[in-house]
């Protein structure tokens, strides 16, 4: 499993995903955290390229040891790519969840939403709270 960690330059959802934007697209993935409570995640099933996800509503599943969990959209948009290597190696969500362990990536279509994400320290503050 990957190191403790809530890189910089992603947004995150209250729910513990994440979202790297990059102009009016954004890959999205779950966190440290997430990945973590789950445990070992033995399968991911994704949306099909071309469906439309909205922020705050779930766009795909994971199946760990422990349990079956929904993927929660940080943002709104349509689905342009899907990590096809998960399907045969879903243990990269939890060896590498920024990295190879991404989901999905989206042509987002309201970059506003964008503003309402946390960035690092303040999700880093939540989870402190939570605890």
């Amino acid at each position: 499993m990957a190191e403790a960690s809530y890189p910089e330059d992603l947004r995150y959802h209250p729910e513990h995903d994440w979202a790297r934007i990059e102009g009016d697209e954004a890959v999205l993935g779950i966190t440290w955290y997430a990945q973590d409570a789950l445990g070992e995640v033995v399968f991911f099933d994704p949306p099909d390229i071309g469906t439309e996800v909205s922020k705050d509503s779930p766009y795909a599943e994971v199946e760990s040891v422990k349990a079956v969990s929904d993927v929660v959209a940080p943002l709104s948009g349509e689905v342009t790519a899907v990590n096809g290597d998960l399907a045969d190696a879903p243990e990269a969500i939890n060896a590498d969840p920024y990295g190879a362990g991404w989901m999905v990536r989206i042509r987002m279509s309201d970059s506003a939403e964008a503003e309402a994400l946390m960035d690092a320290a303040a999700y880093g503050a939540s989870l402190e709270e939570g605890s």
